[in-house]
């Protein structure tokens, strides 16, 4: 045990170990509150009296929440050692979070964002007052969980920092290899004497290292054999990168050095942050201090992808979802062109539904009128393009996965399986996300069919509606010539009328049985959705896949106590070689369910999806088609209501005018007309029977307009 006036720790009870201090998890005497203790050993008394202090005084300086508090400075009661009182941080350092076999290919997405916006705030705050970290590394950033569960990591370890303004250099070197400026790294790795003096920039290529770590789950710059055991090559990575590479690879001895411009495909991360991240991260990892950005930029692209927020957009069309990061001051339009960046589909093609219901987007409008998104409940959107879906990119997790070496070697074998549990973790993200594809898929053709139903249902109503008005205005004889009727050219131009009418009524009735059969159509794929909709609810891919990850969890939580230990029994031995069997084993058969119940299922549902949704492409062509046909009809209604308009005011014109000079209208009436008043009897008689006729009409297109008021079909 160890204590000072106010706190007490046990030595077992480490968290951390430097050159210079080792950090306990310590307690207070009076309240029992953890804290962390740096206790500094006799090393750090080696160092000039200006260095010894300076981190008490960096400390003192700063107050922040994502950086760790200083609570107090005391000394040790025997020995007298220096000893720094801080915040405790109970979920350990990003480092761990990472070291985590399910973190093996790098954070998700929110909680990538979350270190970004702490690391970003805390190093605002250390530029703010003129302080250099030099040590920015993920076992430097601390994570402990709010009261509300969410992560907050915190910047620590000062022992290297000091202040310096933005136009200051230094000489002194400090820092970790792996995350060094590689100016420093020239002289503090490969020893070379070098009077170079650098600048703050050099937080800029440890935080984009970082950066790249916490998004991967790897180092950027990677020799064959490591950055440990291959320095020379290191070396030559970080100097030799060309302009925007992110990353730099040697995958064979001697072998050729490869560049990465983006992030891998097993990131985590969507496209749409990853276009976000790369450009500054090939800012901040350019070797040159003339190219590399300065603070100043870095703050604030870093603040304006924080300031975005995110829109889910699954393409139905595409079957893949999409992640929109914009401003929320932006408006659809900017929405809208986002998507079309990321999709290639054009804003006028672009249509959306959410939650089942059209999701009419105005382009003037603000994008927070555009409703709240998740993975799981994203817009889907539809267009007329008629695409084959692409679907979920991915890397099959078989090839990454380790094999065992056939001898006995604990820390081999932990390594091993490490790896290993980490592919099974990546397959099982895999095989939820081919699952969760298929329900957007599904989900969203059941809404596109209910919407085209709908439409069909309203269609069918119009053009039967029509018809029935058309017909019944057709049969009555009201416009028949009466035996013995002159040839009066009225009469004639009524019953070119009515043959109009007649095949339009005709017109009218194909498009009816059109619609029945458009209708069966779509009533046999909703309850082909209906089927699949059930057997992937049936699905139990992923509850194997996890079952088996469980298991090997057990071995590996074993495997990692056996590490630790000087050596095994015989019987721990054979015990061990026992588990590493298992072990295989149960990675064998989660890689098999993974590709034939999760990935073979998944291409299966692509394949069909396609066949589904030409099948609704041709649907709604052939619904805008009738629709055109319907519209046309009662636009020939309008047009016949305003000729028998024309004839009926010129017959009534006619009539009146023989009634006042009291002439014949036409030249001397012939049986069964024997007088002048017969024949006007008869053209009253018909006056009256096209205005019925007039207003039939009228009435019948008000009533088509009415039905007619609802939206076009959707295309898709």
């Amino acid at each position: 045990m160890q204590s000072t006036v106010n706190y007490l720790w046990h030595t077992d009870d480490l968290l951390g170990q430097g050159a210079t201090a080792s950090v306990y998890k310590a307690r207070n005497k009076k309240s029992g509150e953890l804290v962390a203790v740096k206790v500094f050993n006799t090393a750090s008394y080696l160092r000039p009296p200006e260095v010894q202090v300076r981190e008490f005084e960096v400390l003192r300086k700063l107050n922040h929440q994502n950086i760790v508090k200083l609570f107090a400075v005391e000394e040790t009661g025997g020995s007298r050692q220096k000893v720094l009182v801080m915040e405790y941080c109970s979920s350990g350092s990003l480092l761990s979070v990472l070291e985590s076999p399910e973190n093996a290919f790098g954070l998700p997405e929110d909680e990538f964002l979350v270190v970004l916006r702490c690391v970003v705030a805390g190093m605002n705050h250390l530029r703010e007052n003129g302080i250099v970290h030099r040590d920015i590394k993920p076992g430097n950033i601390m994570r402990l969980v709010g009261e509300e569960g969410q992560s907050i990591y915190k910047l620590t370890d000062f022992g290297a920092a000091r202040e310096l303004d933005d136009d200051e250099k230094f000489i002194s070197v400090y820092g970790t290899e792996e995350y060094l400026h590689p100016d420093m790294y020239e002289r503090a790795v490969l020893r070379k004497p070098q009077q170079k003096a650098f600048g703050v920039t050099v937080d800029l290529w440890s935080i984009g290292v970082t950066l790249y770590h916490a998004a991967t789950g790897s180092l950027p710059f990677v020799p064959f054999g490591g950055p440990r055991r291959n320095k020379e090559i290191m070396y030559r990575i970080t100097t030799g990168k060309p302009p925007g590479a992110i990353a730099g690879t040697q995958r064979r001895e001697n072998g050729p050095l490869e560049w990465s411009y983006k992030l891998p495909i097993t990131c985590r991360l969507s496209v749409g942050l990853q276009t976000q991240l790369v450009p500054i991260l090939a800012n901040i990892l350019e070797v040159e201090q003339a190219k590399c950005w300065g603070f100043d930029q870095f703050f604030a692209e870093t603040s304006d992808i924080l300031q975005r927020v995110v829109f889910h957009v699954f393409s139905l069309s595409q079957a893949v979802l999409y992640h929109i990061y914009i401003h929320t001051h932006n408006t659809i339009a900017i929405f809208l062109e986002a998507v079309c960046k990321q999709t290639n589909v054009a804003p006028r093609h672009q249509n959306y539904l959410f939650e089942g219901h059209l999701c009419v987007l105005e382009p003037n409008l603000s994008a927070q009128h555009i409703a709240h998104t998740t993975a799981s409940s994203p817009l889907t959107l539809f267009s007329i393009a008629d695409e084959t879906p692409k679907g979920l990119a991915f890397r099959d997790p078989a090839l990454d996965v380790p094999k065992f070496v056939p001898k006995v070697d604990v820390q081999a074998d932990y390594n091993t399986a490490k790896g290993v549990l980490g592919t099974g973790y990546q397959a099982l993200r895999l095989a939820r996300a081919l699952l969760d594809g298929q329900k957007l898929m599904l989900r969203g053709l059941h809404w596109v069919v209910e919407v085209l139903q709908t439409r069909c249902r309203r269609n069918l109503e119009v053009s039967q509606t029509a018809h029935f008005c058309l017909s019944s205005s057709m049969s009555t004889e009201r416009l028949s010539s009466v035996p013995g009727t002159p040839d009066v050219q009225e009469l004639k131009e009524a019953t070119e009328l009515r043959s109009r009418l007649r095949t339009l009524a005709e017109v009218l009735s194909k498009c009816s049985q059109n619609m029945k059969e458009t209708q069966m159509s779509l009533s046999n794929l909703s309850s082909e959705l209906a089927k699949s909709r059930d057997q992937v609810h049936e699905d139990r891919s992923n509850q194997q896949i996890q079952c088996c990850l469980d298991k090997m969890n057990l071995i590996y939580k074993q495997f990692k106590k056996s590490r630790m230990r000087p050596g095994l029994s015989y019987n721990e031995e054979q015990i061990h070689k026992l588990d590493k069997m298992n072990f295989s084993h149960l990675a064998k058969r989660l890689l098999q369910v993974f590709q034939e119940e999760c990935v073979q299922k998944y291409q299966v549902s692509l394949v069909t999806h396609g066949k589904w949704m030409r099948v609704v492409h041709e649907t709604s062509n052939q619904l805008h088609l009738v629709h055109c046909s319907v519209v046309v009809c009662i636009s020939d209604a309008r047009e016949a209501q305003e000729s028998l308009g024309k004839i009926l005011d010129r017959v009534s014109q006619q009539l009146l005018q023989d009634r006042t000079e009291g002439t014949p209208a036409s030249p001397p009436p012939a049986a069964p007309y024997s007088t002048q008043r017969d024949l006007l009897f008869h053209m009253q008689e018909l006056c009256e029977q096209m205005k019925q006729l007039a207003f039939d009409l009228q009435e019948n297109n008000q009533i088509i307009e009415r039905l007619n008021r609802i939206p076009a079909a959707p295309e898709v």
